[in-house]
Formats: C-alpha cells, structure tokens, sequence
C-alpha cells in the first residue's frame, strides 16, 4: 500500500507513477483499491440540471453521445460533448465508463479533448467534454478529399504530436492512436481522444485476437506490441506514422483490403505503407522513421514536433513529393490567394495565415523570415 495525497492506493504489477513535486505524472486509475475514489479525485462533479441534451451525435461503447449547453452559474454557456451510459448496465460497465474520464481528467493540453465534468449522482451516468464542431479526424478528411493545403495538413499533425508529446512526458501510453480518434474542432486544431480504449478492445472492428488473448488495432500498431503487448511511447510513435499516412491520404484505411494476417505477415517482412499520392518526401521520410523495426530507432514525439515545426517555418522544405497527381489543391500556398487577389495586397502574413485557419503559426512564419506575403509567394513558386 502506498500513500498519495494522504490515501491508500493499491498498487499492481505494473510500475505506479508517483507525483513528486514538479512533476506531472500519470496515475492509472487501476491502482486505486476502490476505482470511485479515483473518479472523485480527478474529475468534476456536474449537476444534471446545468446540461441539455439536444441531438444524438453518435454511439459510444456504452451509450449514446449526445451534445448540447453546459450552463455553469457563473460562466459563459458552453457547448460540450455528452456520453451517455445506457441502462441496464452492470457494476463493471460503469467503472469501465468511468474509467475514461479518471484518465481524461488528469490531462491539460490544448491537443488533447477536455473533460469538463461528469454526472454520477444521477441517470444516466454521464461524461462531459468539450464538443468538437467536426468530428472524428479520418471521416472529417473523406468529407473533405483534396481540400486542405499541406501546410494546413502538416498543422493538423503537428497538432497531434503535440498532444502525444504531452502524454508521452506524462508516462502516458495510448495505445490507440489513430485518425478515428482524433477530433477536429472549427478551427482545424486536432485533438487526442479515446482514452478509453487503451484497455483491452473487446468490440472494434479494427481489432483481431493476438496470441495472448486481448484484442489490439493491428494496422495501427506496432510490431513488438502485436508480437509481445509492448506498448511504450515508442509504439504509439508507430502508431503516430500510421496517422501521418491517414492524414496524407485523406482518410483512406491503412493497407486497404488486406487481412489483418496478411498485415501482420507484410510487416514482418519489413513491408511499409508505400507514400500516398501528393505526399511531399520529407513527411513520408519522417513516417518511415516512425516504422522503424527497432522501437529505439524511432524518433520520440519531441523531435517529431520540432521537425514539423521546421516544416512550417520552412514550407518550401515540402516541395519534392513522393508522387504528383498534379492535383491543384497540393500547393503549399494557393498562388491566387496571394498573389492574384487585389485585396490581399494589404494583408500581413499573420491575415493570411488567419484567413485559412493557421494564425497560431504566424509566429514560426516570422521567426523563418517571413514576414511579408511577397516572400510567402517565393517561397512557394516553382
């Protein structure tokens, strides 16, 4: 038995990350002998009568997912995100339910979803996040196939290794990670989400039986996890590549129609995912580091934020692509919005970079020097 904040946790096989001051650190909700002291400990309880449930959205593992106003006295009305725990749920169930929002609430990050609160006291159990206006990342892609400039392809990943950078340092692994998981707000700001799922996959479509019994994604996971349940940072690395690829690809499923097996089989023998069409060389180069056979090869998600951070800063570095459909959409920068339309002529960089839903990088732009459009359109120009 171990003391934290002053009450007896239970600790497992599995090594328990302790808080030491200064250190942020995840605890697994699974280490505490009674799993309610847990959802006490890291969420918020929230009356029912301050949610209104206005549509049905979707459908969770255990419910519905709902979205409707969060009215808290003394704040400004928010739209959020409301998962639902259907009746007739067992004891389990609802520790299982809950479980994902212990997790959630421990995590502070503009990348990663925000838990807001959950209801306990009352039915139907509920958890509450903040609501994203476009969805789950590899559906959001399909509906928009061709739509986005790279640098606003390359912002959506950055955004994403950010949010696995922040895990990753909170001793965090994922587990899951895959466009399906990612949600998209308004803004194009992609965040992590499905911290649920980290645990055994009893229901995914997308998962098969390994030889040690539980259920894991296998397109998106990592050999040494798939061989021997190793999952570290460096597995979701893996996994991460996978998600560049889905981006890239606009939501097309990794290995298409092959069978899990033959996934499985291609991959051993040191098969990868060949670059999608328009793909500039360098993302398809830093997803080939992300499929290294030995996990200790692999880049870890600091250096993957710095680099596409480079990116950014430098979009000419994206020039050279793996293969042209000559597709108009694949330019880095529009040259009509630019350079041919009359009204942009007194736009600053940071307009621009606002007007196609990029403003929080004009501060990369400027620190690359490139501090007006003119220099924006050379750096994009054949």
């Amino acid at each position: 038995i171990i003391l934290h904040n002053g009450k007896s946790i239970k600790t497992t096989n599995q090594f328990l990350m302790l808080k030491f001051p200064g250190v942020r650190t995840y605890i697994d909700p699974l280490t505490y002998e009674d799993p309610n002291q847990a959802v006490h400990e890291f969420t918020q309880e929230i009356d029912v009568s301050f949610i209104s449930i206005e549509r049905i959205i979707g459908a969770g593992e255990f419910g519905e997912v709902c979205c409707g106003p969060l009215r808290l006295p003394g704040k400004r009305e928010l739209q959020v995100a409301i998962k639902t725990l259907k009746a007739g749920y067992t004891e389990q169930q609802r520790r299982d339910f809950l479980w994902e929002a212990s997790i959630m609430g421990q995590f502070n990050h503009p990348n990663i979803i925000r838990l807001e609160g959950v209801v306990t006291k009352s039915k139907p159990v509920m958890i509450i996040t903040e609501y994203m206006e476009n969805g789950s990342l590899d559906t959001f892609l399909k509906k928009n196939d061709g739509q986005f400039t790279v640098i606003q392809l390359v912002g959506m990943m950055r955004g994403i290794a950010s949010g696995m950078r922040y895990l990753s340092d909170m001793g965090y692994v994922h587990r899951d990670l895959a466009a399906r998981n990612i949600l998209v707000n308004g803004n194009l700001v992609c965040k992590v989400s499905d911290f649920g799922l980290s645990r055994v996959l009893e229901d995914d479509a997308e998962a098969t039986y390994t030889t040690r019994g539980g259920k894991i994604p296998i397109r998106w996971t990592a050999p040494e996890a798939i061989a021997f349940r190793k999952f570290t940072s460096a597995s979701d690395v893996w996994s991460y590549g996978i998600v560049m690829w889905e981006v890239m690809s606009y939501g097309e499923r990794p290995y298409w129609e092959m069978s899990n097996q033959d996934v499985i089989k291609a991959v051993e023998e040191s098969y990868r995912l060949p670059g999608p069409m328009d793909c500039p060389e360098a993302l398809y180069h830093l997803m080939m580091d992300c499929w290294q056979r030995e996990r200790t090869n692999r880049p870890k998600f600091d250096e993957i934020v710095c680099l596409l951070d480079k990116f950014i800063r430098n979009p000419s570095s994206l020039k050279k692509l793996v293969n042209s459909s000559h597709r108009v959409s694949n330019l880095l920068v529009e040259h009509a919005s630019v350079e041919g339309d009359c009204s942009s002529r007194n736009q600053t960089v940071g307009d621009w970079l606002d007007s196609i839903k990029m403003g929080r990088y004009t501060e990369l732009f400027m620190e690359g020097g490139y501090a007006s459009l003119e220099t924006v359109a050379q750096m994009t120009s054949e």
